[in-house]
């Protein structure tokens, strides 16, 4: 009877463990063929970014520290290598499967030799490129001790992108991508909203045009900022009622990343203007990805951005009051005319 038993439990165990395998399979064959579908020339029309904070950071330590060595490695690189391996479902993440690829680059080898038999690496590529492109680099930030006086800078490189939410203020939030919404017409939420309080400094992710300010029945006061290569739209909806904005943003102004441009509010969801029509205070943050201009206003590419909000929670910009407004403590340099 025992033996019987252990015999029954092995093949339950084994059961279990061919439909997990077999799950795992499936949705990566399903990945690679919609990734097959949708790839035209450099223009990609869909893209799932279920990269996850940690392996973010860990590939961003990475490209950090080999900056000092013989051969850098790009974080984005180290990223498509994953999304190659697992089919975009970072779920499976390990940190020493990045390691391994992370080893060879420090030891010489080329990405290209190394994704020489990975099949749509060039995909992931484009599409973490697409996603990430503007967020490590070099910059210059205003020196601690020249604060009050005449600003020296300091040359750094690495993450040179910012939290949506200022330094010292909180901020709750779930992954809620794709959830529905039913005001006007039913539709999917196609965006991140963080929860806080009203008057909460909003921050520019990243240095970007201003593409769009003012009304909008949806969103409320929101911004839209491009980013410099075109890739990335940024929107930032319900801002504060009465006080929007932290500056007067003009359509085909440079803001710099670190900049406040609101502030956190509740107002939208009507047709009259300036007009509170949400419960909560929070801000709606989202990313549309254009790879080609068509996709703008049709055809649509937007990410979760659940991932990435939770990357860039532990890169906050100080903010300090100045007049009437908040304005960033640390003056920034990028380099952009």
């Amino acid at each position: 009877m025992r033996w019987d038993y252990l015999k029954r439990k092995k093949y339950m165990l084994a059961l279990v463990c061919f439909f997990i395998c077999f799950a795992i399979l499936f949705n990566m064959a399903s990945a690679m063929a919609k990734i097959s579908r949708q790839v035209s020339g450099n223009v990609l029309s869909w893209v799932d970014f279920k990269v996850t904070a940690a392996a973010m950071e860990d590939a961003l330590n990475y490209d950090i520290e080999s900056q000092s060595d013989k051969y850098q490695i790009d974080w984005i690189d180290l990223l498509a290598c994953m999304g190659a391996r697992y089919g975009g479902d970072f779920k499976q993440y390990s940190r020493s499967h990045m390691d391994k690829i992370a080893s060879r680059l420090k030891a010489g080898e080329s990405i290209e030799k190394i994704t020489a038999d990975m099949k749509y690496f060039s995909y992931y590529r484009a599409a973490y490129q697409a996603v990430l492109g503007g967020m490590v680099g070099e910059y210059s930030i205003q020196t601690e001790d020249s604060l009050g006086g005449t600003p020296q800078y300091e040359i750094k490189y690495g993450l040179k992108a910012y939290s949506p939410i200022a330094y010292g203020y909180t901020f709750s939030h779930c992954d809620d991508f794709g959830n529905s919404r039913s005001y006007g017409y039913k539709r999917k939420h196609l965006g991140h909203d963080m929860m806080g309080n009203v008057g909460t400094p909003i921050i520019n992710v990243e240095t970007c045009v201003v593409e769009a300010a003012g009304w909008n029945q949806y969103g409320g006061w929101r911004i839209g900022l491009r980013s410099l290569d075109g890739r990335r739209y940024y929107y930032y909806a319900h801002l504060r009622k009465g006080h929007p904005y932290a500056l007067e943003l003009k359509e085909g102004e440079i803001v710099y990343a670190g900049d406040v441009i609101g502030y956190m509010g509740m107002t939208g969801y009507s047709l009259k203007e300036d007009y509170n029509g949400m419960s909560v205070p929070h801000l709606h943050f989202g990313i549309q990805l254009i790879f080609d201009e068509s996709q703008k206003d049709k055809n649509e590419i937007w990410i979760d951005t659940y991932e990435i909000v939770k990357f860039l929670e532990h890169h906050k910009c100080p903010v300090v009051k100045g007049g009437d407004d908040y304005v960033r403590k640390y003056l920034y340099n990028e380099g952009v005319e």
